[in-house]
């Protein structure tokens, strides 16, 4: 019986401890990837996750996880049950609009 209750206390520390390894789990949501987000996150799917990425790239990095609500398909609940998970550093900057060619290339033209 105490070998059976040995066994039985190292699986549950087992347990607690791996439960504690997925739960540490975050991403960085200005540099991840889709497949990354959806695995990371709660409640993102891969389509939500691929939104994600399509809306930073659109739109340049997350400065917060309160902007996330501006993807179409995720809610406050949704990044309040994420928001520990979710990490916000670097990132591209937004895309910078087209514009003619520079003053000096137009003035050669002349």
């Amino acid at each position: 019986m105490n070998a059976f209750a040995t066994l039985l206390k190292s699986l549950t520390l087992t347990l607690l401890l791996s439960g504690a390894a997925f739960a540490a789990d975050r991403v960085n949501i200005n540099t991840a990837d889709a497949a990354t987000i959806d695995r990371v996150l709660l409640n993102i799917g891969p389509s939500k996750a691929e939104a994600i990425v399509a809306y930073r790239k659109a739109n340049g990095a997350f400065k917060s996880a309160d902007q996330l609500a501006l993807v179409k398909g995720i809610g406050l609940k949704t990044i309040e049950k994420n928001r520990d998970r979710i990490v916000f550093a670097g990132g591209a900057a937004p895309p910078a609009a087209k514009k003619g060619p520079a003053p000096a290339a137009r003035a050669a033209k002349r």
